[in-house]
């Protein structure tokens, strides 16, 4: 067979090509830090850097999600243990008033005082996070008194669930009848029950109200032990989410992601073989009739 110049000049040629295209490749691997730039560099590597890649995006927003629980959760405590000291208060100025030796007109500021306490927990029944209401179940747009001069509140009994690992929701919220009670039964009833009575004069039965304000404080205590023991779970899956996120990246990390001192040295040692290729291929190509006719 005869070999021709056009043949091992286009043979020296592809193989030169051959040798820039692996000198690229490892080049824009030490640029990107990344095995591949495009799927049909290796595709098992593609898909699977997809499915980790999604993977670590969905515990990234798992995260997200326990940070928006906390802030639920703090502020549904921080509610409760002020509307706590509340109740606390309102015990100890109906524990005065029960004295039989005040007067009408200290009566009336002491039925003032308990007006003033009970708009304030209105205010609280209307606690929000953003704009969000968080004592209105999953009605969070609407506030649970429209009017804090509503006698009552209106309270929606759906629990507001974050999705806090796979497949797993956890109530954040406190219903609002469980923390302030509803109907007859509830704090603000209560207030005003005691309201009238101060108003009234009427000392001698005001011992009967420390049952009922007793009763409303030990619910807010229930729920806000509750709010601690969801805290405790909260950070126990949150720890474990932690894990998982550094679990996930590493997974990834180590299907996309390059050994940098590796590549370098895969380089240097390329950029030799492609150096002395050039040199050989020079030497070969470099005859041509002219040079015998010297």
């Amino acid at each position: 067979m005869r070999i021709t110049d056009g043949m091992i000049a286009r043979n020296v040629m592809n193989n030169i090509n051959q040798s820039y295209s692996r000198l690229d490749k490892l080049f824009e691997q030490a640029q990107t830090q990344k095995k591949i730039s495009r799927p049909s560099d290796d595709p098992v590597t593609a898909m699977k850097g997809m499915f980790y890649r999604t993977n670590v995006i969905e515990v990234e927003q798992f995260k997200r999600n326990f940070s928006e629980a906390h802030n639920w959760i703090e502020t549904t405590d921080s509610a409760i243990g002020e509307a706590t000291k509340i109740m606390e208060r309102v015990r100890e100025l109906t524990t005065q008033a029960s004295n039989e030796t005040y007067d009408e007109g200290q009566l009336k500021s002491i039925a003032e005082e308990v007006t003033q306490l009970k708009e304030h927990m209105k205010t609280l029944a209307n606690s929000k996070v953003g704009n969000k209401y968080i004592f209105n179940g999953t009605n969070t747009l609407n506030a649970p008194f429209k009017d804090l001069n509503d006698a009552a509140p209106n309270f929606n009994s759906d629990d507001v669930n974050f999705e806090l690992a796979k497949d797993i929701f956890v109530p954040v919220n406190m219903q609002g009848s469980a923390v302030f009670g509803e109907g007859e039964d509830s704090i603000f009833s209560l207030f005003d029950k005691l309201e009238t009575a101060l108003n009234d004069g009427e000392t001698t039965g005001l011992t009967n109200f420390l049952d009922d304000i007793d009763a409303s404080t030990n619910k807010l205590l229930g729920a806000r032990a509750e709010i601690g023991a969801r805290t405790n779970r909260l950070e126990f899956m949150e720890e474990r989410i932690d894990n998982q996120e550094v679990i996930a990246k590493r997974i990834m990390s180590d299907n996309e992601d390059v050994e940098f001192e590796k590549v370098v040295m895969e380089f240097k040692a390329q950029e030799a073989v492609h150096q002395a290729a050039m040199a050989v291929a020079a030497r070969i190509i470099q005859p041509t009739l002219m040079d015998f006719l010297r």
